[in-house]
């Protein structure tokens, strides 16, 4: 009997092991199961987002892209060509400047003109400059025309941005109408400084009187058949811009050489 009771003891004790194993083996298993779950679950959400990151780089890209290829500046660019009667603003700006008391022509006499250009990288510029108020419309048209060929300028501004430097400007390749100033080497007054004359590109198209080359930089075009951008050659759409209203240009003269210079005989009484 005893030996019975102790094979029965065993019997419950492996049923219980037993049933602790599989207790455990279950418990073991469920875990497992719940974290594969849980990894394939984060995978998933991880895998979403990624794609939502994805359509949203897409589409910052392409609007960036958009913006970066489109010509939304030049679009919305109105092109301006116009002139006006001298504001107080540039009255201040110039007097004791481009112009002096001892100057043939009074502040009345100059009208102020904005244009619009095609500078060196293709971009539109607005430029200003002033000019005799008999010849403003026509400069105007002369600027718009230039602005049609696609014709490009350095940059336009008054030379009142150098103190009316003339050697200052032509340095800075500065494109300009009015200045009361002398011929280089004379006392006689320019053109400039009744307001009937205007240089463009002075880099590109250089003075050149003898071995003196005006700008310095001018040296590297003083060799006119081989054409670069901004020079001026007889027959181009800058020269007859001027030509073709009755202007006389600086690259014809015999004496000396003004290739950046273009000026017109005008009835300033």
């Amino acid at each position: 009997m005893k030996l019975i009771g102790k094979i029965g003891m065993s019997l419950i004790v492996v049923t219980l092991l037993v049933l602790l194993i599989r207790i455990v083996f279950n418990t073991t298993a469920l875990k497992n199961k719940s974290l594969v779950t849980e990894m394939y679950n984060e995978e998933i959400k991880d895998n979403k987002e990624i794609e939502n990151k994805d359509k949203n780089s897409n589409g910052d890209t392409d609007h960036i892209n958009s913006g970066f290829n489109s010509d939304d500046r030049n679009t919305d660019f109105t092109p301006i060509f116009k002139r006006e009667d001298l504001s107080q603003e540039i009255i201040n700006k110039i007097n004791g400047v481009s112009w002096r008391e001892e100057a043939p022509i009074g502040l009345e006499d100059l009208s102020y003109l904005t244009v619009t250009y095609w500078d060196f990288d293709g971009q539109q510029q607005k430029g200003e400059l002033i000019v005799h108020r008999k010849i403003a419309e026509e400069v105007v048209d002369i600027f718009e025309e230039l602005y049609e060929e696609r014709f490009p300028i350095a940059k336009v501004r008054l030379i009142d941005e150098y103190d009316a430097d003339d050697n200052r400007s032509m340095e800075d390749n500065n494109t300009y109408g009015f200045c009361f100033r002398v011929i280089e080497g004379t006392q006689n007054i320019s053109k400039h400084g009744y307001g009937v004359a205007i240089d463009i590109n002075p880099i590109q198209n250089p003075y050149i009187r003898g071995d003196i080359v005006l700008p310095l930089a001018g040296k590297d075009y003083v060799n006119r058949e081989d054409v670069g951008k901004g020079m001026i050659i007889k027959g181009d759409p800058c020269y007859n811009a001027f030509i073709s209203r009755g202007w006389t240009w600086g690259g014809e003269w015999k004496t000396i050489k003004d290739y950046h210079h273009f000026q017109k005989q005008v009835d300033l009484n």
